[in-house]
């Protein structure tokens, strides 16, 4: 008799979850996975994905408008919100279908329901009261929108999750935050006619990028009409009898909008899990804390993805569960690599980015190149659009690795994937400067900027 109802218990039905019991389902272990809601997570079913088909949703008011510089009369558009909304859903629900297929192909058991920790092996599944075992438990329930309950008539207002599902299209909408989700949103909504304004309490938008691309992005939003309010937050919104909100701030006064968005963070999904059951660790935010294996302090536990907070991206996840496999089914110990890793803002204009911002490599090296040009891309040459392209490659002095490299423009994610190979790979502005360049692309200014536009010596700009 087998010591354990299963091998493998994951708790949790997003992209690490899922992979992980695939993985070692199809390797013939015993493994369970419940979910409480849908099957394929944030990223899958109220993030990355919704958002990214959004985006392209508000993207084609500004197309037929540079359609009449290319010589095309477009006719009359209009919009419909509830034809997104469906065939968003139909998308998603086929996403979702190719995850079960996937789980049930490899021999996984489906639990749709909430699980949560009895013990150190135990899990105990709510929809039906049972506790089953498991000689490993891994958790991977993600994390979910911060819905700031300390601001007065934070029920008044909207995260990102809401937004997927309005039964309208708001007029008019004030975004709370100044990180990628509030950024991205404040574009999605502007693009599809809504009178938008974003407020966050930073000096800037985007804290954690280089500060050329956060600049750059601010100046471009603005000019479309976007409304920022920086060094500012909400201190309180109501309903008001038309259904409208009433927005009290800190430093711009009253607003009326129809729709308030918080874009606050995001927490882990940790609360009533039973964690202290089982007696496994958390820091001050709830995030259960891991080793570089995805251990948990109680060796039977494991968590990995947003959960873990470590780094909240859905590649990232899927990339911890894989290690996790390998450590813990093919003998094989790996910790996730989460270094250089690329990443994409899907504003308008978009951002990629790898590596080291100006700031950063300032401080990591006694001195750096750094390679900058802004110009107008060719497409905006006919369309009349004002919009510029900003790269930028920032470079070690000594060694000439390039240990940054950022863009704001047109497919910025798409040449951020590549460059993320190549700064991995370990490549000098050398490498750069004798590759040919295509043309003519935006993406050949990254192999034609020869000389330094200046130099950062001990924190000092120089030229």
């Amino acid at each position: 008799m087998a010591a354990y109802d299963y091998d493998l218990f994951v708790i949790g039905g997003g992209s690490g979850g899922v992979r992980s019991g695939r993985l070692a389902a199809s390797m013939g272990k015993k493994v369970a996975i419940a979910e409480e809601y849908r099957f394929g997570g944030t990223c899958v079913i109220r993030g990355c994905v919704p958002k990214k088909l959004f985006v392209y949703a508000s993207q084609f008011h500004e197309h037929f408008e540079d359609a009449a510089g290319f010589g095309w009369t477009v006719g009359e558009s209009r919009f419909d919100w509830k034809t997104l909304i469906a065939n968003k859903d139909r998308e998603i629900t086929r996403l979702e279908g190719l995850y079960r297929k996937g789980l049930e192909n490899a021999k996984a058991e489906i639990i749709e329901s909430r699980a949560e920790i009895e013990g150190p092996h135990s899990v105990r599944i709510l929809s039906t009261g049972k506790v089953v075992t498991a000689e490993r438990i891994l958790i991977a329930v993600g994390g979910s929108a911060n819905h700031h309950p300390a601001l007065p008539g934070h029920e008044h207002c909207i995260t990102s999750n809401e937004a997927f599902h309005l039964e309208t299209l708001p007029r008019s909408i004030l975004i709370a935050g100044g990180g990628y989700i509030a950024v991205e949103f404040a574009n999605i909504f502007h693009g599809l006619g809504v009178e938008t304004t974003l407020i966050y309490r930073g000096k800037e938008i985007l804290s954690r990028f280089d500060h050329d691309l956060r600049r750059g992005l601010h100046e471009a939003m603005e000019a479309k009409g976007i409304r920022i309010l920086c060094e500012d937050l909400i201190e309180e919104v109501s309903l008001e009898a038309d259904g409208r909100r009433r927005v009290r701030t800190k430093a711009h006064g009253e607003l009326q909008v129809d729709t308030v968005m918080l874009a606050l963070g995001r927490d882990p999904n940790t609360k009533g899990l039973g964690l202290e059951k089982a007696g496994v660790k958390t820091d001050g935010k709830g995030s259960i804390i891991v080793d570089q294996y995805s251990r948990t302090n109680v060796p039977s536990i494991f968590a990995l993805g947003d959960v873990t907070d470590r780094i909240q991206l859905t590649p990232v996840a899927i990339h911890e569960a894989m290690c996790f496999i390998d450590t813990e089914y093919r003998g094989k110990p790996t910790s996730p690599d989460l270094d250089l890793i690329a990443t994409a803002v899907f504003s308008q204009p978009e951002i990629g980015t790898v590596g080291l911002s100006e700031e950063a490599a300032a401080k990591a090296y006694p001195e750096i190149e750094v390679y900058r040009a802004q110009f107008r891309p060719m497409k905006a040459t006919l369309s009349g659009r004002a919009e510029k392209m900003i790269m930028k490659l920032i470079v070690d002095a000594a060694s000439r690795k390039v240990v940054g490299a950022h863009i704001l423009g047109h497919d910025a994610g798409e040449m951020a994937q590549l460059l993320g190979i190549t700064l991995k790979a370990g490549c000098t502005k050398d490498d750069f400067d004798r590759t040919m360049a295509v043309h003519p692309t935006a993406a050949e200014e990254l192999v034609t900027m020869y000389s330094p536009s200046y130099r950062v010596v001990k924190g000092e700009r120089i030229g």
